[in-house]
């Protein structure tokens, strides 16, 4: 079995974004939907240092699924929607099982790494972007990051590497000691979002 995680290193992302639109483009993501984003430690609003003048840092940290390995949002689904996939451990959803109950959104503890399609989604152009084999999009479906999964699947990387300016990320398998990943987790130091839930992510920021 493949245990399917991710690096990001917050001394080298300057926030510019890259990973937010590869993403967006590779999964052609309707209008108004993020699956990826850039927040900074020192507020809400973008690019916000940490500290009072003149003693501030700026630190991004880019915020997706998590990808847990005791993923919150899989116990609450009542349909099996939102699953774990057995040979990769990357959280998907299924939207053709999807009933829109959000329950998942509600249980996850990472506010806003999921999207809710209200409407029939639209799109900013006419015409479909990204990978031809991403799974349609659909009206009163939540959706998120998948790790890039028709990407994966295939031995590539996910979108949101090849366009990072920084050379930030890194992908692979943590249950290969020789991995990239698992090599820069063991030395480095490493950080992991709200670790007290218990949810055990499969996303580490390196510090």
């Amino acid at each position: 079995m493949t245990h399917f995680g991710m690096t990001i290193d917050t001394k080298r992302c300057v926030g510019c974004n890259a990973c937010t639109v590869a993403c967006k483009i590779a999964n052609n993501l309707p209008a108004n939907i993020l699956w990826t984003r850039a927040l900074t430690d020192g507020g809400d609003v973008a690019d916000t240092p940490k500290g009072t003048f003149p003693h501030v840092a700026m630190t991004y940290v880019t915020v997706g699924c998590q990808h847990c390995e005791n993923p919150a949002c899989v116990k609450v689904c009542p349909v099996g929607a939102t699953y774990k996939d057995p040979e990769t451990g990357v959280v998907r959803q299924d939207y053709d099982k999807c009933i829109g109950c959000r329950m998942c959104m509600s249980a996850c503890p990472y506010t806003g790494v999921r999207s809710f399609n209200w409407e029939e989604p639209a799109y900013d152009v006419d015409y479909a972007l990204g990978d031809a084999d991403v799974p349609t999009h659909q009206k009163h479906t939540v959706e998120k990051c998948t790790f890039c999964y028709q990407r994966t699947s295939q031995g590539e990387t996910p979108a949101c590497m090849d366009l990072c300016p920084g050379r930030a990320r890194h992908w692979g398998d943590l249950d290969d000691p020789t991995s990239e990943v698992s090599q820069l987790i063991a030395t480095r130091q490493y950080k992991q979002l709200l670790p007290e839930k218990g949810t055990k992510p499969s996303v580490y920021y390196l510090v």
